[in-house]
């Protein structure tokens, strides 16, 4: 099926109808167009909002929950479903010979698709988006996606999509050079960009589920009354990784960490969701259990198979959460 134009703000407002607002997961337009993010933060629900209407958000910031509505309507949890708004369903497993398809998929990421933005404002995270991951909306309402097995270009009204096949025709067909100035953690090489990805639906269905998932249980972390400094939800395409920043940086008594979910790295053949402090801990604590980094890490084995993964994923950052900052 050929990719479509996409405004998922609109898309959830046409599927409550009239009397409510909706907040989403994913980026929608318009581009944002000042710092220090430039992006839009689609789960946030101001003041003067709620006053106008009832909100329907995927935490619990809003006046409803999506999970309210959907209980009610298999409509609304058809569309919810996939969309990690609510009626979450399990994870499935790790495809074959992941490792490598995963980092071709990050190459990908890190080295092209970031850049499309880094180019026109600077800023070079990217978020997860329905099938796949992407820029948010910038410039004249452009968006870069991965799609399945293409990559998407969605200006203003006007949608261009190509397979996926290698670096340097991934590049050409945006526009822009394959490069990674940007480096952060973990990162890639690049390698041979005429080198055939492996890129292809199941991996991208896998990761963008797992990356959904994320998003969902960090928004929802993120909302938690007296959470200190929280920073937004992303995709870092450098370490490919949804994360967010919460705590006091300056405090010696509130410890901020970031909390995020990995598909994986050298040290985790497989993804898994982490905690990693910026201070120190108590290292007497099993919670800190990874002999990686200095933090914890929930393996993907227990997660997967579980009704509600995002229920595991919010639970699992809570722990840690209430060991850094309380409540």
């Amino acid at each position: 099926m050929a990719p479509r134009y996409r405004n998922p703000q609109a898309e959830a407002d046409a599927i409550v109808g009239d009397g409510l607002s909706t907040r989403v997961l994913e980026p929608s337009p318009p581009a944002v167009h000042f710092g220090p993010w430039f992006a839009d933060d689609p789960a946030a629900v101001g003041e003067d909002e709620q006053a106008r209407s009832r909100v329907v958000t995927p935490t619990s910031a809003g006046d409803l929950r999506w999970a309210d509505l959907a209980a009610a309507d298999e409509t609304v949890a058809a569309f919810c479903r996939p969309r990690w708004l609510a009626n979450y369903q399990p994870l499935t497993s790790v495809p074959d010979h992941y490792p490598v398809r995963r980092d071709d998929l990050h190459r990908l990421a890190y080295g092209v698709v970031s850049n499309t933005r880094k180019e026109a404002n600077g800023k070079f995270g990217l978020r997860w988006t329905l099938g796949g991951f992407g820029t948010p909306f910038f410039v004249h309402d452009t968006q870069v996606r991965v799609e399945g097995n293409l990559l998407v270009v969605q200006n203003r009204d006007k949608v261009d999509a190509e397979a996926i096949t290698t670096l340097g025709q991934a590049a050409k067909f945006l526009g822009i050079e394959a490069n990674s100035d940007q480096a952060e953690h973990d990162t890639v090489a690049l390698g041979d960009l005429d080198r055939p990805l492996t890129v292809d639906d199941e991996l991208v269905a896998f990761i963008t589920d797992w990356f959904g998932m994320a998003t969902a249980a960090l928004e929802e972390l993120r909302c938690t009354p007296g959470a200190p400094d929280p920073s937004r939800v992303q995709l870092w395409p450098g370490h490919f990784d949804v994360a967010v920043e919460i705590g006091d940086a300056q405090s010696e008594r509130i410890t901020r960490a970031t909390y995020g979910a990995s598909p994986g790295d050298a040290a985790h053949p497989e993804p898994y969701l982490y905690v990693g402090p910026w201070g120190a801990i108590d290292h007497g604590d099993p919670f800190w259990n990874d002999a990686t980094f200095t933090g914890a890490s929930l393996p993907f084995a227990a997660i997967v198979g579980d009704p509600n993964p995002c229920g595991v994923a919010l639970g699992f950052y809570r722990q840690a959460f209430s060991r850094l900052i309380g409540g």
